[in-house]
């Protein structure tokens, strides 16, 4: 019978998932369930034959978790899993890298939940889910944050006085995964392009930039909370504190209100009046979405800059996450704004989504990596059952 170990990363109604062979851990199958709360469907892609599962009224994700292992079950009978890995976004400063869960380890993540309220309790529930049906199976956490540990400690703090600093109150960062997968094949795909200075821009419904001095990073554009940074898809990113006291203090709004209004009514959304997703807003002839498109543009070129001095230089740009791979628009009009960096996108390029975009001569070399956040998690979850 052949051992897998299955990589979760779930979404406030999503669940996207990989399994990989536990011994090669070369992927044996890929898939999503969406929409659950209401019509799930489930999509799984297994050496190049797609299949498509539906199933009305999936409650909750646990309920999503129960349909997920039977599909499984039904498509691989021969499959026994190993052990489950998941994405956790927020390990705070005491996780710097993967851990099996227990029971000390679930009390720890749940007191860090309110800093990632979008992400963190839908992955702590999963886990629980996953213990109730399979309570000997092996479950290893994996966080988003764990990844920036490597950052210099003044990168780290915010300018508060001494003791919030020291009690933990620092940018720990996130998309960690993301960008360790990026930091283990870029050195494959730039070959002979220097890299040691390199900015990632994963950008997706959630955004944000990170420096990295030979493949560590250094300095990251997200805080204390996923909140923090880049525009995105319905936050607002970085944003003067004053405004948020005015608004609490001025117009009656509750620490609830604000905290609806920062993550799921700003961003793209609260810009364009629109949608959060680039390609709705790609196509619209109305002015709101041009301008939305800008915005977020403008605000990514200037997290990339921003990214330099930490850096000393930039020899290498890499775009990743949804937005940063498909996106050939958005990747054109950050390119532009930062010419001066000796960054030239080629066209052609650019529009086929090439591993590298940038013109052969470019001082700086520009490239487009997929990001692989369950292959990541995979190979964690694999050294951990060793």
């Amino acid at each position: 019978m052949n051992s897998g170990i299955l990589a979760l990363n779930v979404g406030s109604s999503s669940i996207k998932l990989a399994l990989f062979d536990a011994v090669t851990l070369e992927p044996i199958l890929r898939g999503n369930v969406m929409d659950v709360g209401r019509d799930a469907h489930a999509t799984f892609t297994s050496r190049g034959q797609t299949t498509v599962s539906e199933r009305p009224a999936v409650a909750d994700i646990g309920e999503a978790v129960r349909w997920l292992l039977a599909e499984l079950r039904e498509q691989l009978p021969e499959m026994r899993l190993a052990a489950v890995g998941h994405r956790v976004v927020h390990g705070g400063t005491r996780f710097d890298k993967p851990v099996r869960i227990d029971a000390n380890v679930l009390t720890e993540l749940e007191a860090l939940a309110v800093l990632a309220p979008a992400h963190q309790p839908a992955e702590i529930a999963l886990v629980r889910d996953v213990q109730g049906l399979l309570p000997d199976l092996p479950q290893i956490a994996c966080f988003d944050t764990a990844f920036h540990r490597t950052q210099p400690k003044l990168s780290q703090w915010f300018a508060l006085p001494r003791v919030l600093s020291e009690s933990g109150i620092v940018r720990v960062g996130f998309h960690g995964l993301s960008y360790e997968y990026i930091a283990s094949v870029l050195p494959q795909i730039a070959s002979a392009h220097p890299y040691g200075k390199t900015v990632v821009a994963h950008l997706g419904h959630g955004a944000s930039v990170c420096a990295m001095r030979n493949l560590r990073s250094v300095s990251t554009s997200m805080g204390f909370t996923p909140l923090d940074g880049l525009m995105m898809g319905t936050r607002c990113g970085a944003i003067d504190p004053g405004v948020l006291l005015y608004l609490q203090q001025q117009h009656g709004m509750s620490a609830q209100d604000v905290s609806d209004l920062l993550g799921r009514r700003s961003g793209l959304l609260g810009v364009s009046g629109i949608s959060d997703d680039v390609r709705v807003l790609e196509g619209s002839d109305d002015p709101r979405a041009r301008e939305a498109l800008e915005m977020f543009a403008e605000r990514a070129a200037c997290a990339i800059a921003a990214q330099l001095p930490t850096l000393d230089g930039l020899d290498a740009l890499v775009f990743t996450g949804g937005i940063g791979e498909h996106a050939d628009g958005i990747r054109k009009r950050i390119g532009e704004r930062l010419h001066w960096l000796g960054i030239a996108l080629d066209d052609a390029r650019n529009a086929i989504h090439a591993p590298r975009i940038s013109t052969d001569d470019a001082r700086v070399q520009v490239f487009v990596i997929p990001t692989d956040e369950e292959r990541v998690i995979a190979r964690a979850t694999a050294r951990l059952l060793e």
